[in-house]
């Protein structure tokens, strides 16, 4: 199996879109016919309705975009039933050729960090959980990263490190200054020493960057202090984050960023314009709309429309 950058340069150029669809299931905002009464829904009965609307979700959204993102904490949240839940997901996903991008935000020091990074990356068979990437959080330093790159090394997967998130309060601590520049600088040098040193073909590496679409200014900065690093983009839709803002994220080919939308996809059927147009009965066809419609937009906005 070839370099995970490889691999997602393939698929972001094989839809011609850099659109990554974020499964975070939530019981209260599932389709009338997934769960009768959500609010007194058992764990199990839950996790059931959560496997069935992401595999509906995966059926739209599979010929369209590149990869999805599930959330974890959305399954782990119903115990053992969410967690087989999240494992048949991923599989599904990959099964329908999409590449899946783990968002647990792990870390810890040692064989801790190891063993997180060997239940969960490495599709195809080569961990449990079969994830193509993980998102991973640097604040405990590098001795807790460098397990997740070893393991994803070994095993053609790829990392995703908390650089500048989308969350207004990340500026706690993210832009505090140290040595004259604010931390968010300082791990996104290490990120991006470590996408060189990880560089597959295209020229990025398998170690890449959560930059949030809320700070356009920062994205600007970050790509041009990064350009071996691929960025995993939150915030666009629900947080504010718009076409215009991410346009920063992308190389001039059009490459180097996926941008995530969880809520603005899967629950479009409830917000304008589709409400009135899909509604309940007709929810996939919302998730669709949706879809083409940021696909359209990061074509039109950014450099995403020369792929």
């Amino acid at each position: 199996m070839s370099n995970f950058a490889d691999r997602l340069i393939a698929a972001v150029r094989r839809v011609r879109n850099p659109v990554l669809v974020g499964l975070d299931p939530r019981a209260e905002s599932l389709p009338k016919g997934f769960l009768a009464d959500p609010q007194h829904a058992s764990l199990e009965e839950t996790a059931a309705a959560y496997e069935r609307f992401c595999r509906d979700v995966i059926d739209v959204v599979s010929p369209l975009v590149p990869a999805v993102k599930p959330q974890a904490a959305f399954f782990e949240q119903l115990g053992p039933a969410g967690m087989v839940v999240l494992a048949r997901v991923i599989q599904y996903a990959q099964q329908h050729g999409l590449l899946v991008i783990l968002d647990g935000k792990r870390n810890d020091i040692g064989s801790t960090a190891t063993a997180y990074a060997r239940g969960m990356l490495g599709a195809e068979g080569r961990s449990p959980w079969g994830a193509d990437a993980l998102t991973v959080s640097p604040y405990l330093g590098n001795d807790s990263l460098q397990p997740f790159i070893d393991v994803a090394q070994q095993r053609s997967a790829g990392v995703f490190v908390l650089v500048k998130t989308s969350n207004p309060g990340g500026t706690m601590l993210q832009d505090l200054v140290a040595d004259g520049q604010p931390l968010y600088r300082h791990v996104a040098a290490y990120v991006e020493r470590q996408a060189v040193e990880t560089q597959g073909d295209g020229g990025y590496g398998l170690v890449g960057a959560v930059v949030g679409a809320t700070y356009p200014a920062q994205l600007a900065e970050l790509r041009e202090a990064m350009p071996h690093t691929w960025f995993l983009v939150p915030g666009f839709g629900s947080q504010g984050g718009t076409a215009a803002d991410v346009a920063a994220a992308f190389a001039p080919d059009g490459l180097g960023a996926i941008v995530n939308n969880s809520r603005g996809i899967l629950f479009a059927y409830r917000a304008k314009p589709y409400a009135d147009r899909y509604g309940d009965t007709q929810w996939q066809s919302a998730v669709q709309a949706a879809t083409h419609a940021m696909i359209d937009q990061l074509r039109a906005e950014t450099s995403a429309g020369t792929l």
